[in-house]
């Protein structure tokens, strides 16, 4: 009777407490004898490595046939704004705080070296980290070789573009050989992966300059690590948020010009929207993830963290392209998006919509109109929940098994999410996939009248649907309000107010564009937060 009752139990907490007690007990006795071997081969074969980097899974997410795109041709580079008599300044503090372009041409023209803007930034990195605590891994060494590489291809007549000599950082989920990738986490924060990074082999071959490796909350959720927990340069007593607290952070207090962070489920937009940076999740498959620290091969995205949306596109068009390690990755095709003529667009604003991002497009010449997003699916963050954390828990299944997530730094977060995603059943899970199917179409069909959306960038249900569907957003600095209780009379921490463009999946031009032509007439995005 006692195991009659805890198999009916089981079978309770599967929503399976359909069948009559003879059947679960002949199931039981089935599943034991025929599905547990299966299950124990499968996970010897493919699940004694975490993180995965190895053994991709065959189910390819590929949102564009919902979407009724077809694959074209890759387009040609972007052709970005011509800067002329760019001069350099005289403090560090104000170099520090200018734009990929600005320092592009600063060191086209040899009025720096890559030399000397990579020593600018390692000491600030260094000056400021110890109270920002953004920093894993400083790669000094590399950076001044790579440095070196870049002025000397320079001397020699040798241009490889805007990002030649300019100094970056990554997310430390993001492998490169000889330095630590520790994915934020306390298991591996000795661990060195000898693989180059597809994103990291793109910003090499253009010429930037790896001067560090940023913080990742660990195992990419939020912003704790085993090193402490990111502060938000614009007000150190709150944290940045978001598992790409690194780079929004780092960004923000011109610690790097940019760098590259990645978003599951808001690990961009969040840490972007605290720490006031602008930064960009594309469409998903646009930026290859070899090399990268898997959670969901259906929903990891890797974007920059920027000074500008001008930045961001320069950025975007140097690692966008087909990763051969990552079957997800795409060739997609974009239009110019500094060719964009944004008169002839359409643009919804959500009831949530910044208003002066609404006013300043339609001065622009953008055809505004109100839009609601209709849909009739109503799990939305269930579905996100269900596809992120048993695809986690597939790439960490032997790190739950071995007992190892007790020592995780927060242990409300992936220990108690992946205990649960133990009891989904593959046919829910599946089931929930069928019904993000529904979810895009419904989404397309809302788009259909509208060639982007405006609305708050942070909303959770908005994260989800965005990240489930695949669409690509681009977060903008719209303004600053005053910390509720400053701690004096006057202080210059502020609260940063953003604001979301978002754009159909293969537009991110159009996000981009609004993005420019946004920050082309106001200055949000160029404000300083007051770390010293």
């Amino acid at each position: 009777m006692d195991n009659d009752l805890l198999c009916k139990d089981a079978f309770e907490l599967f929503d399976a407490n359909f069948f009559n007690n003879t059947e679960m007990v002949e199931n039981a006795k089935g599943a034991k004898e025929l599905n547990i071997p299966i299950i124990r081969s499968n996970r010897k074969l493919v699940a004694s490595t975490n993180g995965g980097l190895n053994d991709p899974s065959v189910l390819i997410f590929n949102p564009y046939y919902y979407w009724g795109i077809e694959q074209q041709q890759a387009s040609k580079r972007f052709k970005y704004p011509s800067l002329s008599q760019v001069q350099r300044p005289e403090s560090e503090e104000d170099i520090a705080f200018m734009d990929v372009l600005e320092l592009g041409q600063l060191i086209k023209t040899k009025q720096i070296t890559s030399t000397e803007l990579t020593h600018i930034f390692l000491q600030r990195l260094k000056r400021y980290n110890h109270v920002l605590e953004a920093v894993v891994t400083y790669t000094e060494e590399l950076a001044y070789q790579q440095a070196k590489d870049a002025d000397y291809l320079l001397d020699k007549g040798v241009y490889l573009g805007t990002l030649h000599g300019i100094p970056y950082g990554l997310k430390d989920i993001i492998s490169v050989p000889q330095y630590k990738t520790t994915w934020g986490s306390t298991t591996f924060k000795d661990q060195v992966i000898d693989l180059e990074a597809w994103v990291y082999k793109r910003l090499k071959s253009a010429g930037a300059v790896l001067v560090a490796k940023l913080v990742t909350g660990s195992l990419a959720y939020d912003d704790k690590w085993f090193g402490g927990r990111t502060r938000n340069p614009w007000n150190i007593e709150e944290y940045s948020t978001g598992s790409s607290a690194g780079p929004a952070a780092s960004t923000s207090a011109g610690m790097v010009p940019f760098a590259i962070g990645s978003e599951t489920a808001g690990s961009i937009t969040y840490p972007a929207a605290r720490c006031g940076v602008t930064a960009l999740r594309p469409t998903f498959g646009m930026v290859g993830r070899s090399g990268v620290m898997s959670i969901s091969e259906s929903l990891d995205k890797l974007g920059p963290f920027c000074r500008s949306a001008v930045d961001c596109a320069i950025i975007l068009d140097a690692i966008r392209g087909k990763d051969p390690d990552d079957a997800s990755s795409r060739v997609i095709p974009l239009d110019d998006p500094f060719s964009v003529d944004v008169t002839k667009l359409t643009v919804g604003f959500l009831d949530d919509a910044d208003k002066e991002v609404v006013h300043v497009l339609a001065s622009k010449g953008v055809n505004m109109v109100p839009f609601k997003l209709n849909y009739s699916v109503d799990s939305v963050q269930g579905i996100l929940n269900f596809t992120m954390d048993v695809d986690m828990l597939a790439h960490f299944d032997n790190w739950q098994r071995s007992g190892e997530d007790a020592q995780y730094e927060a242990q409300e977060q992936w220990p108690t999410e992946l205990g649960r995603a133990r009891l989904i059943p593959a046919v829910d899970y599946v089931q929930a996939q069928r019904a993000r199917g529904k979810l895009i179409r419904e989404v397309k069909e809302s788009f259909k009248n509208v060639d982007a959306v405006i609305g708050n960038a942070t909303d959770w249900e908005k994260v989800c649907l965005g990240n489930l569907v695949g669409l690509p957003v681009i977060v903008v600095p719209t303004g600053f309000t005053n910390v509720t209780q400053p701690h004096s009379t006057f202080s210059r921490r502020r609260t940063t107010v953003t604001a979301g463009i978002y754009a159909p999946p293969q537009r991110d031009h159009i996000a981009l564009a609004l993005a420019i032509a946004y920050q082309s007439v106001t200055d949000h995005h160029k404000q300083r937060p007051p770390i010293n």
